[in-house]
C-alpha cells in the first residue's frame, strides 16, 4: 500500500512539473541561440539576407521547412560548434508536430520529466528521499532553464542522467552493485550520447568514468561502462574537428579571477535564478550578499550531514558529478584562453546537486529552499529581466513603425538576432537587415523609399554592438527627427525630401 502510495505521489508530482515547464516554455519570449535550431532544421542554416526589405513573414517561412539529415550534419560542420543528435531529433519532433517554437520547446520538456523520472529511480536507488530529490530538482532555475528552451540541453541531461540510473539500478544499502556488463555498457552508450547532444555533457561523463576507474568495480564493468562511451567518439570528433575555428571570438578572453567570480554567481544563478535583478541598489546587493550565504549554508549542511547521505560510493558519485562542470568550464578555459562560463553550462550539475541536498536538509530547511525556487521560477515565467528583448522589442517596433519599415542589425550569425526578433512580429512588418562593415550613408539609401524608420537597438554580440552607433548616426542628420522610442527602439521620420 505504501508503495502504491509513493507512485500515485511522484506521478503528481511529475505532472505538476510537466505543467510547470509547459508554462514556462509558453510564457518566455525567442531567445537568439533557439533560432539556430528553427533556421537549421528548416533547411536554411545561415540566410544570405537581401539588401532590401524582407518581411518578418518571409523569415518564418525560412523556419518552417524540413531539412533532412544529411543536410543537416553538413550544415552542422560548416556553420556551427554543436553535435548532430539534438538536432536530429528536433528536426524528426517538428515534421510529426509541428514547426513554432513553441512546439519545439516542448521537445525540451518532454526531455526534462524523463529527467525527472530518471532523478527518482536514483533517488530511491540511493535510498534518499524520493519526492524532494525530484522537486529540488525541477526548482533548480538552470534546470528549468535549459529543460525549457529549444537547444540541445534537456536532450542531454535527460540522456546523461539516465545513463546514471542504469548504472545504479540494482543498488542495495551496502553499494552499488551493477547487473552485469551489459548494464554497464548501456550506462556508458547513454552518456556517450549526451555528448552527442552536447559536447559538455562529457564534463559529467568523465566523472562518472574516473568514479568507475577509482571505485572497487570489476575490470570488466568498467571497462564495459568506457567501451559504450567510446562508440560515441568517432562522431564527436568527426564534427568537432571540422567546427572547432567557426566560432572563434564568441567567449572573453581568459582571466582566473573574473571567470572564479562568475562561476560563483552562476551557481548561486542554478538554484535560485535572478532575484537580485528585480530590485535596485542596496536592496539588489542584500539580496545578491544572502543568497550567496544560502548558498554556502547549504555546503556546509551537505559536508556536515555527508556521512548520512546514501552510501560512500553513491555520494561519491554525486559530489564528482556536481562538481564536474564548473571543473570543466575552468580547464576549458586555461586550455583556450577563453572565459565559456554560462549559467546553462552549469545546468548540468543541478541533479546532482538536488540528490545531495535531499540527503542533507532536514524538512524545515527543505520548505525554505522550495519556495525561494518558487520565487524564482515565478520571476522566470514573468520578469522581463530574466528574458531575451525580441518580444518587448517587436512590440514596441508594431507601435511606432506605421507605415515604416524597421531596420535591425544582422548580428554575428545573421539568425539570432534576426530571427527571434521576425518570430516575435507580425508577419507583414517589413525589416531592413543590416549587415556589420556598412556605412551610414549606405544605411540611408537602404531607407530612401521610406519617410519613416524603426531602429531597434539590439547588441546582443559583438557584431551587433559594433552595428548600433553607425545605424544611430545614418539619422542624425537635418533630415530626420526623432518620432518616438522605446527601450529597445528609436523610430525616427523624414523631414524633407533630400539631405
Amino acid at each position: 500500500m505504501n508503495e502504491v502510495v509513493a507512485r500515485g505521489s511522484l506521478l503528481l508530482v511529475l505532472l505538476a512539473a510537466a505543467l510547470l515547464l509547459t508554462a514556462v516554455a509558453w510564457s518566455r519570449g525567442a531567445e537568439y541561440d533557439e533560432q539556430y535550431t528553427l533556421f537549421l532544421t528548416g533547411g536554411t542554416a545561415r540566410p544570405a539576407w537581401p539588401d532590401g526589405i524582407v518581411t518578418a513573414g518571409a523569415v518564418q517561412d525560412l523556419q518552417a521547412g524540413h531539412a533532412s539529415a544529411s543536410a543537416i550534419a553538413r550544415d552542422l560542420r560548416a556553420t556551427d560548434v554543436h553535435p548532430p543528435l539534438y538536432f536530429w531529433a528536433i528536426a524528426a519532433w517538428r515534421r510529426l508536430l509541428g514547426d513554432s517554437l513553441f512546439t519545439a520547446r516542448l521537445a525540451s520538456v518532454l526531455c526534462s520529466i524523463a529527467t525527472l523520472g530518471s532523478v527518482a529511480a536514483i533517488a530511491r536507488a540511493a535510498a534518499l528521499p524520493v519526492l524532494p530529490a525530484v522537486l529540488l530538482t525541477v526548482g533548480c532555475y538552470g534546470f528549468a532553464y535549459t529543460g525549457t528552451i529549444a537547444r540541445g540541453f534537456a536532450l542531454a541531461q535527460m540522456l546523461s542522467v539516465t545513463g546514471i540510473a542504469v548504472l545504479l539500478a540494482g543498488s542495495t544499502s551496502a553499494g552499488v552493485r551493477h547487473r552485469g556488463w551489459g548494464r554497464s555498457f548501456a550506462g556508458g552508450l547513454l552518456l556517450g550520447a549526451a555528448t552527442g547532444a552536447n559536447y559538455l555533457a562529457a564534463f559529467v561523463a568523465c566523472a562518472v568514468l574516473l568514479h568507475a576507474t577509482i571505485a572497487v568495480r570489476p575490470a570488466c564493468r568498467v571497462l564495459a561502462i568506457a567501451a559504450g562511451f567510446a562508440l560515441w567518439l568517432p562522431i564527436d570528433l568527426w564534427f568537432f574537428l571540422a567546427q572547432r575555428h567557426s566560432r572563434t571570438g564568441q567567449f572573453a578572453q581568459f582571466e582566473a579571477l573574473p571567470a572564479l567570480l562568475r562561476l560563483a554567481r552562476y551557481a548561486a544563478a542554478n538554484l535560485f535564478g535572478g532575484l537580485p535583478l528585480y530590485m535596485e541598489g542596496g536592496v539588489r546587493v542584500a539580496i545578491a550578499v544572502a543568497l550567496v550565504l544560502l548558498l554556502a549554508g547549504l555546503i556546509v549542511q551537505i559536508v556536515r550531514r555527508w556521512r548520512h547521505i546514501a552510501t560512500p560510493d553513491t555520494r561519491r558519485l554525486f559530489a564528482m558529478a556536481a562538481v564536474a562542470p564548473p571543473i570543466g568550464l575552468m580547464l576549458l578555459g586555461l586550455a583556450f584562453d577563453n572565459a565559456p562560463i554560462e549559467l546553462r553550462y552549469l545546468a548540468f550539475a543541478t541533479p546532482f546537486v538536488a540528490l545531495l541536498l535531499a540527503g542533507a536538509l532536514t524538512r524545515p530547511a527543505m520548505a525554505m529552499i522550495l519556495a525561494v525556487q518558487a520565487v524564482a521560477l515565478w520571476g522566470l515565467m514573468t520578469r522581463p529581466e530574466t528574458m531575451q528583448p525580441a518580444r518587448a522589442a517587436a512590440a514596441e517596433a508594431a507601435a511606432l513603425v506605421q507605415e515604416g519599415v524597421v531596420m535591425l542589425p544582422r548580428g554575428n550569425d545573421g539568425v539570432g538576432i534576426v530571427g527571434a526578433f521576425a518570430g516575435e512580429a507580425s508577419s507583414s512588418l517589413r525589416l531592413l537587415v543590416i549587415p556589420p562593415d556598412i556605412d551610414a550613408a549606405a544605411i540611408r539609401a537602404r531607407a530612401a523609399p521610406s519617410r519613416r524608420v524603426v531602429l531597434v537597438l539590439l547588441g546582443q554580440d559583438e557584431t551587433s554592438r559594433a552595428t548600433l552607433p553607425v545605424l544611430q548616426a545614418a539619422f542624425t542628420g537635418p533630415c530626420w527627427r526623432v518620432a518616438g522610442q522605446g527601450t529597445h527602439v528609436l523610430a525616427v521620420r523624414r523631414v524633407c525630401d533630400a539631405e
